[in-house]
């Protein structure tokens, strides 16, 4: 999977390092979601799955990179699962 990190201000160090403190945290979250969703019928690394994270606004949503046919599959359960929790709070 892929993230496209969208940040309000200039990437700074700070503004990098929040963005791999959140990438450790999506990935077992997403990972975890599309293995519930998809049982072998997509990419088996879901390299495929772009995800967009806006750090200002605090949320994950689906890139139109990802397929149409998983975006359909998905999109309905996404934001509850993965924006429907904290995080982006500080752990």
């Amino acid at each position: 999977m892929k993230f496209n990190w969208i940040l309000s201000e200039h990437a700074d160090s700070s503004a990098k390092r929040a963005c791999i403190d959140m990438e450790y945290r999506l990935r077992p979250k997403i990972t975890k979601f599309l293995l519930s969703k998809f049982d072998g019928d997509c990419c088996t690394d879901f390299s495929c799955f772009h995800f967009d994270v806006d750090m200002k606004n605090q949320w994950v949503w689906i890139s139109d990179k990802t397929p149409a046919d998983h975006i359909e599959k998905i999109r309905i359960d996404f934001d509850t699962e993965i924006n429907g929790h904290e995080l982006f709070s500080v752990a």
